[in-house]
């Protein structure tokens, strides 16, 4: 339904909004509706369960898992030149400094916004990075964690409203930026043709078949399945170690599980180099179908789970941290993009400016437009970057974690860190300049 929806309108068909958070947007509308005519909570109604709200937040706190797990999987192939791995390098490093300078603006705006209203949680603006830099399940995660631990009324729905902003600046940046490209004669409108997969995308050498005692399929979620469960286990045991940090670790859950994953990973990798497995399992055509599959579930249910009810003292700031976010994102990664990958500068920048507003699957969509093909490296490059973005990124959730007990300590931290990412990204410049002035 979403989707034709989506096709009869020209405004959204244009609009570039992911037809994931219009399903979205279409549920929380159907809502309410339906609390305008009868006073109750649709997804709170016997139909689902009384406690349906509380289940569209466990679906988004798995699926965010589940997806990720499914992603890590697939295989990369080729072999990167010095080059490119500096590149992806520098992709990384660009996720992480914008995760930081979200960080520090939201967090400015509610420590403002704090001192002006009495009671106001102090660290919800740090929810800015994790609900535009890093999608909606991780915004849920964050929000919980605040609203169970340190009292945050509405955190959750605070964090998954930041989202869905998220998506909207996405698209409005994205097509603002198409269309003034397109004025300027920079870019060609893209072919909107149908994709025409090939053989081997769908099925490499050496896979087992598509259907024999066990359906392919099946074998990939299988994987995804147990990779999950470990995943499961080693949050439960860290849990009961380190009881105080049971809720951070379990709002970990994508990260623990994209361990788990490697480490099966590595387990096959050598069993086939041993002969034990002479067959491949893994089918990267099927992994990507599954992951897409697990965000669109994910985005739809965290945006339908938003508790509008909830927020109706906090929409002027969040309005403001959602413009602000969008502003201050756009012309960020613009410079980077202009300044660090001048071969490829408008696809690197629509990439990552969609990436970090809304998940990578907003980047490719504003990337398609001007490299239906994927000619240039900015696919790849969001792809491969994951892992220095994560080691890097790392320490700024735990940080998100000081932020409500000692929230001067953590501003600092936040700046002299974001300083110190600037310095690693633009070090070839910096140290380029100073040569120069010797």
């Amino acid at each position: 339904m979403r989707e034709c929806v989506k096709k009869s309108i020209p405004f959204l068909r244009n609009s570039l909004i992911p037809t994931s958070v219009l399903g979205g947007g279409l549920l929380i509308l159907v809502e309410a509706v339906y609390k305008e005519i009868t006073g109750e909570m649709l997804f709170d109604t016997a139909f689902f369960g009384t406690n349906g709200t509380n289940t569209l937040e466990l679906i988004t706190y798995h699926t965010l898992a589940l997806g990720f797990i499914a992603s890590a999987f697939k295989t990369s192939e080729g072999v990167l030149t010095k080059k490119r791995t500096v590149e992806i390098f520098n992709t990384g490093i660009t996720t992480v400094s914008t995760y930081l300078m979200q960080a520090i603006l939201g967090f400015g705006i509610s420590l403002i916004a704090a001192w002006i209203i009495p009671g106001f949680f102090k660290a919800a603006g740090v929810l800015l990075p994790f609900g535009y830099g890093q999608g909606t399940g991780q915004a849920l995660n964050y929000g919980n964690i605040y609203e169970t631990e340190y009292g945050f009324v509405g955190g959750k729905s605070f964090g998954l409203t930041i989202a869905a902003l998220g998506f909207l600046s996405a698209s409005i940046g994205g097509v603002i930026h198409l269309n003034i490209l397109k004025k300027r004669g920079m870019i060609a409108p893209v072919s909107r043709q149908e994709d025409c997969l090939k053989s081997e995308q769908i099925q490499s050498d050496n896979e087992i078949p598509m259907q024999e005692s066990i359906d392919k399929l099946t074998v990939q979620i299988a994987l995804i399945a147990v990779a999950y469960l470990l995943a499961f286990g080693l949050m439960y045991l860290l849990g009961s170690l380190l009881p105080g940090m049971r809720s951070v670790i379990y709002g970990f859950n994508f990260l623990l599980g994209v361990l788990t994953t490697t480490l099966i990973k590595l387990i096959m990798s050598q069993l086939k180099g041993k002969k034990v497995i002479r067959k491949e399992y893994v089918n990267n055509f099927l992994m990507t179908r599954a992951s897409n599959f697990f965000f669109d579930i994910m985005v739809v249910a965290g945006i339908a789970a938003i508790r509008l009810s909830v927020l109706e003292n906090y929409w002027g700031i969040i309005l403001i941290m959602g413009v602000l976010g969008m502003v201050t994102t756009y012309y960020y990664n613009y410079v980077i993009a202009k300044t660090l990958f001048p071969a490829y500068a408008q696809e690197q920048f629509l990439a990552m400016y969609g990436m970090l507003t809304g998940t990578a699957s907003t980047g490719i969509i504003l990337l398609r437009e001007i490299d239906g093909d994927f000619r240039s490296p900015a696919s790849d490059n969001m792809v491969y970057q994951n892992f220095p973005a994560i080691v890097f990124g790392f320490p700024m959730m735990l940080l998100a974690t000081l932020a409500p007990e000692q929230p001067g300590l953590t501003m600092v931290l936040l700046v002299l860190f974001f300083c110190a990412m600037n310095i690693v990204l633009f070090r070839s410049k910096l140290f380029k300049r100073k040569a120069k002035t010797r």
